[in-house]
């Protein structure tokens, strides 16, 4: 069997297919089903060794957003309301294959994408694992240094694209995965055709930013863990590191059940540089666990 388990395919509102891998659980009445989101440009195969971790804990569902990996583009703008009504539309299609609530995880960009899913249909949902999120509550997500920094990173990652080199610049990343991921991850994951993806992605990062500083998403009782990496990487130096943890403390102190957890050995990216901290969170929340 495939690291990620088995293909599927989940059509949107509008009719875009989108591609997913489940890997199976133990089964049982009420036991959660843990579906992965992505990062900007992150396509489902990082999410490989989390889904490992989670062998006999639950079944995990990664998959690719539009634009991404074997999802085909979306030919309309991609604000957060939109990636999250992807992601609710998969739950819909993910939820007659069999029972139980869902757990979400949302990798830096994915963080918004699943709080604001969940608030649309929080009945369904037993609970919320952030690694490492992009928060509105961090100034710095508004500076127009970081907008610099993106359109900076979007030339040189297109360029790279073009030129087949992009890959290398990911390469603990690559290595971290199991063989089977890795291989695909080479292959779709620094396309040109996902470079654009992430260019529309952040097309309206401030306005969907500021919209969710002025009325956040309403998460009631639902569980929240948050996972902050500890070292520092390219782009997010000390005192970025430093701001973008008390941003995630802020919204665990704002969750009515709400946990914070320092990942030691993690850098940005988490789902590959410590899976073993995340699978552990998102067990904690499979589970049923409170928040310590």
């Amino acid at each position: 069997m495939h690291s990620q388990g088995e293909p599927g395919r989940a059509r949107t509102r509008d009719g875009r297919e989108l591609f997913y891998m489940r890997r199976p659980g133990p089964g049982g009445e009420g036991v959660p089903t843990v579906v992965l989101e992505g990062g900007l440009a992150s396509s489902r195969s990082y999410w490989a060794p989390v889904q490992l971790r989670l062998d006999g804990v639950a079944a995990t569902v990664a998959y690719d957003r539009s634009g991404l990996g074997r999802s085909a583009p979306d030919p309309a703008p991609r604000p957060l309301r939109r990636l999250a009504e992807d992601l609710n539309d998969l739950l819909d299609h993910l939820g007659g294959l069999g029972p139980g609530p869902f757990v979400l995880v949302g990798h830096s960009w994915g963080g918004p994408i699943v709080r604001i899913a969940a608030a649309a249909r929080p009945e369904r949902i037993a609970g919320l694992v952030l690694a490492d999120p992009t928060d509105e509550s961090c100034d710095l997500v508004f500076a127009p240094s970081v907008r610099r920094q993106e359109r900076i990173g979007q030339a040189v990652s297109m360029l790279l694209a073009r030129t087949g080199l992009l890959a290398r610049a990911f390469r603990p990343m690559l290595e971290a995965l199991p063989a089977d991921a890795a291989a695909e991850m080479r292959e779709e994951g620094f396309t040109v055709s996902t470079i654009r993806t992430r260019g529309a992605e952040l097309g309206s990062v401030v306005a969907d930013l500021t919209a969710m500083k002025e009325n956040p998403p309403a998460l009631g009782g639902i569980p929240l863990t948050v996972v902050s990496a500890v070292r520092t990487s390219t782009g997010m130096g000390s005192k970025v590191r430093e701001a973008v943890n008390a941003s995630h403390a802020y919204r665990v102190g704002r969750a009515d059940a709400g946990r914070h957890v320092l990942a030691a050995d993690a850098d940005h990216l988490v789902p590959t540089s410590d899976p073993d901290t995340l699978a552990r969170e998102i067990r904690r929340i499979v589970e049923g666990r409170a928040p310590a």
